[in-house]
């Protein structure tokens, strides 16, 4: 029996999703697929064994290439700061601002949500401190169980958008995209997100008051000054440490990688500020570090073996004959890479997302004109519903895990329901009103090029009939 090349990319990416329905770990499935097509292909003869002698020097690449560490120093960021009172400090300080407010509560949670998510880049470490200290106040004061949940699991994956996302710093990878235009293009919807959140409360606390009340006077214990000075204690360091990550990025001081690394240095200052760093907090932050870090470049290897072996094969091919016949053109793909990449979202994580499916569709999107800076955030602002979904999740996860035993599974899954909604309007948004990401990104120098003229004086050419000077 003999088998044509022109099946072996489709079998490649059948026998992939198989290892993963079967529930085998992402980094070793690509790995085992990759290497086992490899072999067949260069006993069948559609390519030398040579050309797997690329495969170190990817690996190589992947190791040397500092715009990854970027994601340790983030992560580490994030871990100490989850666990340095700051969460504390600004979710009880708004909280007791916009207490009067019906809904601002859940006000406080959206608007911390986001400070959380420009100061620790992980989901895990805004839903768990979020959840700790504001859901058994929401519960206290009779705050509807599946309004609570949902906007606490909503805005900690505000952090996905928000820079400094790692799922930024890792599409820009994948895409050959700069961190700094992938963190610009990410503020348009960042600002739209939050809207959007803020939006829904409002139409709740206006149509269904008694699902999101305000707190009784006797659970307002700070007033005036000394309530906004606990609001601006908890503000300013974190605007600070905002400017320091972000801005040096976006100002041309600093690349993602130095920046990561003073806001590692910054959240430990803070932690020494709060007097609650210790070096058992040290430790558990760097093993978390650790942790993520280690998965990250297992599976980054394993996406490098299968994609070598997939492109030797001619799978690239296979994919864009696939994409670009699509009904539709631009619109038609993007449609169909959204919903493709919304479902794949239910099993997959954004890690495996971005290093198994960004490099099939990126040749695609480049081909049709597709700005890839605009389809990087769109795909980001759509992989936020992998940690909303029910029931896979990890934000329902990490709500679960740490909510009372009285907070049914049910109410946070139905919760989470109208969350996910909201994302993918903010989907639709980006999708029909591209200036939201690309405006950000508007570097003209406001010069006409065709009225551009450059004269460049010619040489003084000696007289034709004038005799040959010789020296």
């Amino acid at each position: 029996m003999t088998i044509d090349m022109d099946v072996m990319a489709p079998l490649m990416f059948g026998g992939l999703v198989v290892f993963l329905l079967i529930g085998f770990p992402v980094a070793f499935s690509l790995s085992a697929v990759g290497l086992f097509f490899g072999f067949l292909s260069i006993e069948l003869g559609f390519f030398t064994p040579a050309y797997l002698g690329n495969l170190p020097l990817r690996v190589f690449g992947i190791i040397s290439n500092d715009l990854l560490l970027a994601i340790p120093f983030f992560t580490l960021m994030g871990a100490i700061l989850e666990r340095c009172g700051l969460a504390e400090d600004l979710l009880e300080g708004t909280g007791q601002l916009f207490g009067k407010v019906p809904g601002g509560l859940a006000y406080a949670v959206i608007l911390v949500g986001a400070v959380l998510g420009a100061i620790t880049g992980t989901v895990a470490a805004s839903v768990i401190a979020m959840g700790m200290i504001s859901l058994p106040i929401m519960m206290r004061y009779g705050y509807d169980m599946r309004i609570a949940t949902g906007v606490i699991a909503a805005s900690g994956t505000i952090t996905q958008v928000i820079p400094p996302s790692l799922v930024l710093i890792v599409l820009g990878d994948q895409l050959g995209k700069s961190v700094g235009d992938m963190y610009a293009g990410a503020i348009g919807p960042s600002i739209l997100q939050v809207l959007l959140f803020i939006g829904f409360i409002v139409v709740v606390s206006i149509f269904q008051p008694h699902r999101v009340p305000p707190l009784p006077d006797e659970a307002l214990t700070q007033r005036g000054w000394q309530l906004w000075w606990r609001v601006l204690k908890g503000m300013v360091p974190s605007i600070v440490l905002i400017f320091l990550v972000l801005g040096t990025i976006f100002l041309g001081l600093a690349t993602p990688t130095e920046a990561g690394a003073m806001g590692a240095v910054g959240a430990v200052v803070l932690a020494m500020v709060n007097r609650r760093f210790t070096w058992d907090l040290l430790w558990q932050a760097t093993q978390n570090t650790m942790r993520i870090t280690a998965m990250v470049i297992f599976i980054l290897i394993g996406a490098t073996v299968f994609s070598l072996v997939f492109q030797g094969v001619d799978g690239a091919i296979w994919i864009e004959h696939l994409l670009s016949k699509l009904p539709g053109g631009q619109v038609g793909f993007l449609i169909f890479s959204q919903i493709f990449i919304f479902f794949l979202a239910f099993f997959l994580d954004f890690f495996e997302i971005a290093f198994i499916i960004i490099p099939l569709l990126a040749p695609v999107a480049a081909k049709l004109g597709i700005d890839l800076v605009w389809f990087g955030v769109l795909i980001c602002v759509n992989m936020q519903t992998s940690f909303m979904h029910p029931p896979f999740g990890f934000a329902l996860f990490y709500l679960r895990g740490i909510a009372p035993k009285e907070v049914r599974s049910r109410d946070i899954y139905w919760g989470a329901i109208p969350w996910v909604g909201l994302q993918l309007v903010l989907v639709a948004i980006v999708i029909f009103w591209p200036e939201s990401v690309t405006y950000w990104l508007d570097r003209s120098t406001g010069v006409d090029p065709s009225t551009v003229r450059i004269e460049v004086p010619l040489p003084d050419l000696p007289d034709d009939d004038a005799p040959p000077v010789f020296k």
